[in-house]
């Protein structure tokens, strides 16, 4: 369903096969349903000016309607192979992007109903990483191929061409702190540094490790990469060169699969197969005390707090602990919710709130002091969450996951107010309140969303 952009209608799709508009003031079907279609209808929207709609089904097409008419406008639009399950206008009703079973996102020119170009390859089959830019416009995922893609974060549509060069799947991406190149890490066992403007390798791989590589990190001054590897060990790059910086760092006594540099660059956390976590010295690649022990199982991810005083980390025993990066303690008790084992951890940019994804589908908000959950667990995807990210602003959440889809969430209670009060603007409960609460309600969209 959806809105149209007055807030005076409401569009469906059913498994009917059919198209039908509403009105929300009175819950009436306005004309007769749309159709066209010859199998269910997954996905609707109206055109910013409200005038038409799309519709995407799984007879494997997509349609454009007349809003007063209910009449078809032009042909179907033919090119996907499988169901059509997601369709959406520009912002300037020029064109429709519509993503499908097949793998692949289409553009399409509204006009004509032609396709526009070659279709965006989705790649199979699930999102394992993701990372924001530094200014929080763009994103980059990875999956179990041998290229990644960057994205607009407003318009959820790919940037350029494929980050192709690794000649096997790519586990880990990150932004450099300038936001001008990427680096990743592939089960080919080499790490690549890449030109985010031309999606371009730059210089050969960095070559050492004897197994796939599970994670990579920038430094925050942006010279030096760290890296986890299933050959147990951890690298330190020189970002420039490309060549090695030392001796792997070697303690572990299984894969590594997550590594994180403290914000002051001199220390290094890693997170292992073997259920622990070790602290390391930048500088001379020693490990810093004793391994950190707690967990059960192995520990898949682990970041540090903001102030580089704390550290959290994500294990398959379905907890998160606390630590302390100076002492290597561990903190109050375990943060307890998800059902299934924890893939991602991500401390948020003020260090209050903890993000965490899990197999269980889910992503969970923490309160870093006390442990506890807030709210309910974010709900959306089809499959294992694999890779968690805040925004540079912290308000909002990046997630992948195996359901092949990477999603953004809106954290911020102004953001989540705005969501419930637009949605809810024209229901009678808020239109006329005769309660005291529904009053109250109204009373705070006035004042902080509708601003009347």
């Amino acid at each position: 369903m959806a809105f149209s952009p007055d807030g005076e209608r409401i569009v469906s799709g059913s498994t009917d096969k059919t198209v039908r508009l509403w009105d929300v003031k009175t819950g009436a079907q306005i004309g007769q349903p749309f159709k066209g279609h010859e199998d269910d209808v997954r996905s609707v929207a109206f055109s910013p000016d409200g005038g038409r709609i799309i519709s995407g089904s799984t007879d494997n097409t997509v349609q454009l309607w007349d809003i007063k008419t209910g009449a078809q406008v032009g042909q179907l639009f033919k090119g996907h192979e499988d169901d059509v399950h997601s369709v959406a206008f520009s912002p300037d009703g020029a064109h429709i992007v519509s993503g499908s079973g097949d793998k692949t996102i289409r553009v399409w020119d509204a006009k004509t109903d032609d396709p526009i170009g070659q279709p965006f390859s989705q790649f199979p089959p699930e999102v394992w990483s993701v990372a924001f830019s530094p200014d929080g416009q763009r994103f980059v995922n990875t999956s179990w191929h041998k290229a990644f893609r960057l994205w607009d974060v407003k318009t959820g549509m790919p940037i350029g061409q494929p980050f192709e060069g690794h000649e096997n799947s790519v586990h880990s991406v990150v932004f450099s702190p300038d936001g001008e190149h990427i680096v990743s890490g592939s089960w080919d066992g080499t790490l690549r540094l890449w030109d985010v403007k031309t999606g371009m390798p730059i210089g050969q791989p960095f070559k050492g490790n004897e197994n796939g590589i599970r994670s990579v990190a920038f430094s925050p001054d942006g010279q030096r990469i760290v890296s986890g590897s299933d050959d147990k060990t951890v690298r330190l790059w020189d970002a420039k060169t490309g060549k090695q910086i030392g001796q792997p760092f070697k303690g572990h006594e299984d894969g590594v699969m997550s590594v994180a540099f403290s914000p002051d660059g001199s220390v290094i956390v890693s997170g292992s197969v073997d259920s622990t976590m070790r602290l390391w010295d930048t500088k001379t690649g020693a490990s810093i005390g004793q391994p950190l022990r707690g967990h059960e199982r192995g520990v898949s991810s682990a970041a540090f707090s903001p102030d580089g005083q704390r550290i959290v980390s994500g294990s398959w025993d379905k907890t998160m602990r606390l630590w302390d990066a100076k002492t290597g303690a561990l903190i109050g008790q375990p943060f307890k919710g998800h059902e299934e084992i924890i893939n991602s951890v991500a401390f948020s940019p003020d260090g209050q709130h903890i993000v965490s994804g899990s197999r269980d589908k889910t992503l969970r908000l923490w309160d870093a002091k006390t442990g506890a959950p807030i709210g309910q667990p974010l709900r959306g995807h089809e499959g294992d969450v694999l890779s968690v990210k805040f925004s540079p602003d912290g308000q909002r959440i990046i997630s992948g996951s195996r359901d092949l889809t990477s999603r953004l969430w809106e954290i911020s209670w102004q953001s989540i107010l705005q969501r419930l009060c637009n949605r809810l603007q024209y229901h009678p409960s808020l239109s006329q309140p005769t309660t005291e609460v529904a009053r109250e309600a109204k009373q705070t969209c006035e004042k902080y969303v509708w601003k009347r």
